[in-house]
């Protein structure tokens, strides 16, 4: 089976660039692929995807070096088996809020015996090999999502379910949860809490992530000791590629988005 660089990375302790792909288009997908990331991982839950476009998707990043993850809507196992089955090689899965969600994130993930994932991965075994099923369950990536003051409450028993390779932390929902506003860089609680997560994560030998809204809050965000960061989206980058056209032209100052998705 192809091996998926990305995790050979983080289980080196090494950082790793993540690309977020929320515009639904292949072209996109394969312009930011070849752009030097360490993987791409395609957002069908904010971003305006649906399974279809993210199969398109992944086989235009499958082109490429990086590593073709997804974000699925929602931790239901008919989806993440699903896009598995279309070559992700790894999910980032939201809001895990409770260690049973975990568990069952994992579970479907994993060939029995270890889960409950089903088998029949047709571009899983083109991309993979032929060898896929023999070694999926070393090679897939899970990271769940820490982003609620709920799954922080958890955050002793998620991190003790057996399969977990990462967590991913998403710092506007963290913030919301914590009764602030949106922003990838909260303070207070909730910026107390994204290096309470990182270190015990950490502690345990699970990789850590966050979103970051652009290459400054990346730098800041690996000296912290985060190991996978994107530079936000495909969408904000091409917003503010397009702002910041619209000033040199005009003259005008306009306002940069580093929160959005």
């Amino acid at each position: 089976m192809r091996k998926n660089t990305l995790k050979q990375l983080l289980k080196a302790n090494k950082t790793a660039l993540n690309a977020w792909a929320a515009i639904p288009s292949s072209f996109s997908a394969e312009i930011i692929a070849n752009c030097g990331f360490d993987a791409v991982t395609i957002d069908l839950q904010h971003g305006m995807i649906d399974f279809a476009q993210a199969l398109t998707m992944l086989q235009a990043v499958s082109t490429t070096n990086a590593i073709p993850l997804a974000r699925p809507s929602g931790s239901e196992a008919v989806q993440i088996m699903r896009l598995l089955d279309a070559g992700a090689y790894g999910v980032i899965c939201p809001q895990v809020d409770t260690p049973e969600i975990a568990k069952m994130v994992v579970s479907a993930c994993r060939y029995p015996p270890v889960g409950t994932r089903s088998f029949g991965p047709p571009r899983g075994l083109l991309y993979g090999g032929a060898d896929y099923f023999q070694h999926a369950n070393d090679e897939i990536l899970v990271f769940i999502m820490i982003e609620s003051k709920q799954a922080v409450e958890n955050l002793d028993e998620i991190l003790s379910v057996p399969g977990i390779d990462g967590v991913f932390i998403g710092p506007n929902d963290l913030s919301i949860s914590y009764g602030g506003g949106i922003g990838n860089d909260p303070q207070g609680e909730a910026g107390e809490a994204i290096e309470t997560i990182r270190k015990k994560a950490a502690d345990r030998g699970i990789a850590t992530g966050i979103y970051c809204g652009d290459g400054d809050m990346c730098a800041m965000r690996i000296k912290q000791g985060f190991q996978m960061v994107n530079p936000a989206s495909d969408a904000v980058l091409l917003k503010n590629a397009c702002v910041s056209q619209v000033q040199k032209a005009s003259g005008e100052t306009l306002k940069k988005d580093t929160a959005g998705y």
